[in-house]
């Protein structure tokens, strides 16, 4: 998409899951950009290890009270977290708090779900046949995130990015192609992006609104 530039009118956001995968690229591609970020994270040695020039906050992600106060004033909130395995029904109540918290304070929810309801011939991801069992918990979470999402009320300002099918570290391209309801794949039939450049689609989502109370994917 682009090139890495300076945002002439910087952000102030709020990143929850701000020392995982995905959330530590979010810090990182927002940085580069010049926004003002508020990391929040769950264990202090996470605490520790942010960068310099975010400001920390130790958090549960669940309160909705303590996300309220951790958005309160900002732009963008964006949630980044992913439950350990064995507790994936806390991205329910996460995302409830999320929702909730910026009804109250005005702001605009960016969330980092799942590709398990992306279409594949007319059929979500996790219902095709031969996915993966293990990953299966984690699916039925994310689709219960997105379905909180559609249920929202009027009021609240959510976006839910669905990543492709296969996300992992990897290069930064600044390049990615813009997908709604279907999994994308390229001439390969791969469907896949690196994180680096699922943060740049989130902070030019971020920057430029285009998928408001909205799905979007993003892939090669």
């Amino acid at each position: 998409m682009h090139p890495n530039p300076m945002h002439p009118n910087p952000l102030r956001l709020t990143v929850f899951g701000a020392s995982g995968a995905v959330g530590r690229r979010v810090v990182a591609e927002a940085l580069d950009r010049g926004h003002a970020v508020t990391a929040v994270v769950r264990s202090p040695e996470s605490l520790a290890a942010l960068p310099a020039g975010v400001a920390g906050h130790l958090a549960d992600a669940s309160d909705a009270e303590t996300v309220a106060k951790l958005t309160d004033g900002q732009d963008v909130v964006i949630s980044a977290t992913r439950p350990a395995p064995g507790r994936e029904p806390e991205l329910a109540a996460v995302t409830r708090a999320m929702l909730a918290a910026v009804v109250r304070t005005g702001g605009r929810l960016l969330l980092v779900g799942g590709a398990a309801t992306l279409l594949v011939d007319g059929t979500p991801l996790v219902d095709t046949p031969g996915f993966p069992a293990e990953i299966r918990p984690i699916a039925e979470a994310c689709r219960e995130q997105y379905e909180i999402c559609l249920a929202a009320v009027p009021e609240s300002d959510w976006t839910y990015l669905a990543p492709p099918a296969e996300l992992s570290p990897g290069t930064r391209t600044g390049r990615y192609r813009l997908g709604r309801d279907e999994l994308l794949t390229d001439a390969a039939g791969r469907s896949a992006v690196s994180m680096e450049d699922l943060a740049v689609a989130l902070l030019d989502e971020a920057e430029h609104p285009r998928h408001r109370r909205a799905r979007f994917t993003v892939g090669y």
